[in-house]
């Protein structure tokens, strides 16, 4: 849910023939959009906005090959939706950038095998990229209206092996721990307590941290229980609004 300066493939759901029927359909006639475009917008956006920048990880660059991104977005906005920027997705809230998608993802470093706990579902279009290499994702919207949204659009695309909830994310999902990987989409002041104890050993968490109106990327890994922190780039991202983040 947020805007950049930088910023092991698991079993998706449906096979991809499965998948792209259900994308066939899923963009209908009356939109001017046709899955051919679209699939050679996604390609263009690979190549131009990812590879360009440094994004190595074959796995991360199918997954964003495969996923339609502006079946995420407003249909008004949908002709602008594989452009190198963030878009407005309702209540003050953003899809991120795809270079700061897949920088996030890249830092997961998933193999296939993961459980992702997700903090900031937004419209489900981290969600449905972490959900092509990992093996489940487990996702937490505190705003309801954006996480039925997403789940509708997951659900139309197959996407069985992603669960979304709405609630405060600085909580964590304590009955879904421990997690092998955490993404954090929205910045916050400090790694939120509870996300950390979630983690589990040898597991990486991802978090935009510093002021309200810009943020570095960070990485904590769990080492002997402890946590051991790189900072990755300079990052914008919408608060992490929570009992562990900033006050609405």
């Amino acid at each position: 849910m947020g805007d950049g300066f930088r910023s092991e493939r698991g079993a998706a759901a449906a096979s991809d023939a499965a998948r792209l029927t259900v994308f066939g359909r899923a963009l209908g006639t009356g939109n001017g959009w046709q899955e051919a475009r679209a699939a050679r917008e996604r390609e263009r956006m690979v190549e131009e906005q990812l590879v360009r920048r440094g994004i190595t990880d074959s796995r991360v660059l199918d997954a964003v090959r495969k996923v339609p991104r502006h079946r995420f977005v407003e249909e008004a906005l949908r002709d602008r939706a594989y452009g190198d920027h963030p878009l407005p997705i309702g209540e003050g809230q953003t899809i991120s950038q795809p270079y700061m998608v897949a920088a996030m993802t890249q830092l997961l470093r998933l193999g296939g095998t993961e459980k992702v706990l997700e903090i900031g579902t937004g419209s489900g279009y981290q969600t449905a990229v972490l959900a092509e290499i990992a093996r489940r994702v487990c996702s937490i919207e505190r705003l309801p209206g954006l996480a039925a949204q997403a789940r509708r659009v997951l659900e139309e695309l197959g996407y069985t092996n992603a669960v979304v909830r709405t609630g405060d994310g600085t909580y964590g999902w304590p009955d879904e721990a421990p997690f092998d990987r955490i993404l954090v989409t929205a910045g916050a002041p400090t790694v939120p307590g509870p996300l950390f104890q979630q983690l589990a050993e040898g597991g990486r968490l991802v978090v935009p941290i510093g002021e309200a109106q810009a943020q570095t990327l960070h990485l904590v890994e769990k080492v002997d229980g402890q946590m051991r922190t790189t900072t990755d780039c300079g990052c914008v991202f919408v608060k992490l609004v929570g009992r562990y983040g900033w006050e609405e």
